[in-house]
């Protein structure tokens, strides 16, 4: 556990805020009281402030009254810190001056000195980026623990004996980072995303490369990184060849040799719900890429496969499908699912591409599989588009459905 008896003497007899109880904060509020740190702590659903209770906070709606009298509000990264409207309890705790932060900022400045970070960031592959390299260092003997937005949240990782800490970090959580930088940052990409959030494409470029803030060197690219990587990685598509470039890069400025690094990509088996192949059946693959929630990781996956028949469409949102026209002639047929069906089909209709509205999960997949299997080749490929809040409760429930779902043919 990460000392924070520093930080509980700064606090001296005021107590930290704590607003939004899911994973992060509650592991948040559980590391502070184990130093005697007063916590107060809201959340709208009330199961999840018995919980926090349960750690030892008090729960209390944190108006601007209340926050006045705290040290530090630390809030979760879903919350709206300034797009479409900062959220009522943004406001409180500016007004009463406090700082505000997440708990991978409060994480950073009490970590040990020994304590190397990795920062991993970018619209699309950050999590299997950080997975993989997690994997590699682990592969080369190299203690080292991966979570921020992936997997653990930063107070529940041990790294006690560890070397090296690989955090995902969206864009929400670099917002919540003032002073946080890593030792080695990694910017995978950057497309549109998150808009809403962020106000403008150039409010989102700029919590991005917040991720660089004070780094004293940025390596760009090398002349035969491509090369070196193509020959090891057995993951599908451009964009992982990408990943492993970049786990490649950060692997070699840790001091590591770039022939152990090769190997230990070659073993990595990827990550559920991206271009996870689920089964194969009769010569048909049935791939889980629930986590395409955007235009640009959908397109990735279908230039990834021939002769797709594409299970599609989530939540409604204004995306401009364009970028994926070029990728359209793979697709045998596509199964439409979810609020965007309607829309998705004018637009595939407009493509001349074949398609069926069928609702639910199990329809779509039903009838991919069948005529997937009357061609006897092919892939069916769950690569939505769009967030799954429509019909499931997250990226990882739809693809845990589609996968049961294949299990079952």
């Amino acid at each position: 556990m990460i000392d924070l008896s520093k930080f509980a003497e700064q606090c001296g007899q005021k107590p930290v805020a704590v607003f939004g109880l899911a994973r992060s904060g509650l592991s948040t509020i559980k590391a502070l009281r184990a130093f005697g740190i007063e916590v107060l702590a809201w959340d709208d659903r009330e199961e999840a402030r018995n919980e926090a209770e349960a750690l030892g906070a008090t729960c209390t709606e944190l108006d601007q009254a209340v926050l006045q009298n705290c040290a530090t509000l630390i809030l979760a990264p879903g919350v709206p810190l300034h797009f479409p409207a900062p959220h009522p309890v943004v406001k409180a705790a500016r007004a009463a001056d406090i700082e505000i932060i997440c708990d991978v900022e409060l994480f950073s400045r009490y970590a040990s000195k020994d304590l190397k970070f990795v920062g991993i960031t970018g619209t699309n592959g950050k999590s299997t980026t950080t997975a993989l390299l997690e994997h590699v260092l682990k592969s080369c003997g190299i203690s080292a623990v991966m979570g921020g937005n992936i997997g653990r949240a930063v107070f529940d990782l041990d790294v006690e004996n560890v070397k090296v800490a690989v955090l995902e970090l969206s864009s929400y959580q670099l917002d919540l980072c003032p002073s946080f930088t890593p030792d080695i940052a990694v910017l995978l990409n950057i497309t549109p995303d998150h808009l809403d959030r962020h106000g403008s494409m150039e409010n989102y470029i700029a919590a991005k490369n917040r991720i660089f803030r004070e780094v004293d060197q940025i390596q760009i690219n090398m002349p035969d990184i491509d090369d070196r990587v193509c020959v090891c990685t057995n993951m599908k598509g451009d964009h992982n060849l990408q990943n492993a470039t970049a786990a490649l890069l950060v692997c070699e400025a840790l001091g590591l040799a770039a022939d152990q690094v090769l190997e230990a990509i070659k073993t990595f088996p990827g990550l559920a719900h991206r271009q996870y192949l689920v089964r194969e059946i009769g010569g048909v693959l049935y791939v889980n890429d629930s986590k395409a929630t955007n235009v640009e990781s959908a397109s990735k996956a279908l230039a990834s496969y021939d002769d797709i028949f594409w299970i599609a469409g989530g939540q409604i949102h204004n995306d401009d499908l364009k970028p994926l026209e070029e990728h359209l002639h793979e697709i045998r047929h596509a199964y439409l699912i979810g609020e965007t069906s309607e829309k998705l089909s004018r637009w595939l209709d407009n493509n001349q591409i074949e398609n069926t509205i069928c609702g639910t999960m199990k329809i779509a997949l039903e009838k991919a599989h069948s005529d997937a299997q009357e061609n006897k080749f092919g892939v069916v490929l769950l690569s939505p588009i769009y967030k799954s809040f429509d019909q499931f409760k997250s990226f990882e429930h739809r693809g845990d459905v589609f996968a049961t779902l294949v299990e079952s043919l």
